[in-house]
């Protein structure tokens, strides 16, 4: 019997560490998709009831955390370039939030659409739709740029073809990502003037391709979560809104 095992142990061996290397080796990575799935009500069409019985216990502790209402949103809300409701709305709100440790509003607010994993609801806006819309943990920081760095924050933008920035921000870019114009409040970025961005850590670091605030000569952190910011707006104002203003238009 002895024998037996360790003969079928020496086979298992043989199959894991020898044959499973070479068939591996007949699969290559030839080509991939993706797309973007909205998680809504009609994913539940056909529930499972497998799946049902094994989430129910921990059912009502997710719903006291998602369920409670915070306002009210008079449109839907989704994230695309170059400009969409959600990111003009989340860019704002980036620059209320700013002002979490008594600061001035921020020049200007920035707000990756990367960021922004699920649509706001036209109705009823839930704390489980805003940390749908901002799961992860990103803080409001707020940045101290020279005029001539932010120009370039600009460029970057442009070359990502569009990202969420608040309503003082005017830019005019081309069909392949280049700047063709931008203003701050209605006027040229001064470069020798010192300009405050509102946004959040991961992309203070550089991240996203947003390469030039890791030149921010200061740096404000609120220690507000951004999904906090998104829903202290949302408890202040009751009813949010969001419009195409052309912050961002393409020529």
């Amino acid at each position: 019997m002895n024998h037996k095992r360790t003969f079928l142990l020496l086979f298992l061996h043989v199959l894991l560490f020898t044959v499973r290397p070479v068939m591996a080796q007949q699969y290559k990575v030839r080509s991939f998709c993706w797309e973007r799935v909205e998680v809504t009500s009609q994913l539940d069409a056909g529930p499972s009831a497998e799946a049902a019985a094994l989430v129910a216990p921990y059912r009502v502790k997710v719903d006291s955390i998602m369920a409670p209402p915070l306002g009210l949103s008079r449109v839907a809300m989704n994230a695309m370039r170059p400009e969409s409701l959600l990111s003009n709305w989340a860019a704002d709100v980036m620059v209320e939030g700013g002002t979490a440790t008594g600061l001035e509003p921020a020049d200007m607010g920035l707000f990756n659409i990367g960021g922004l994993r699920n649509n706001m609801p036209e109705g009823i806006v839930r704390r489980g739709d805003i940390i749908l819309i901002s799961p992860f943990q990103n803080y409001v920081v707020v940045l101290e740029m020279q005029g001539k760095d932010l120009l370039e924050l600009m460029h970057n933008i442009a070359a990502t073809k569009g990202e969420g920035v608040s309503s003082s921000v005017r830019m005019q870019i081309t069909a392949d990502g280049q700047l063709l114009s931008c203003t701050i409040d209605g006027k040229e970025i001064d470069p020798h003037r010192t300009y405050t961005v509102a946004t959040i850590d991961y992309l203070a670091e550089g991240n996203d391709k947003m390469y030039a605030l890791k030149k921010a000569t200061k740096r404000h952190e609120t220690g507000l979560l951004a999904r906090e910011a998104m829903m202290e707006y949302v408890l202040k104002h009751r009813v949010i809104d969001s419009k195409i203003e052309g912050r961002i238009v393409i020529k």
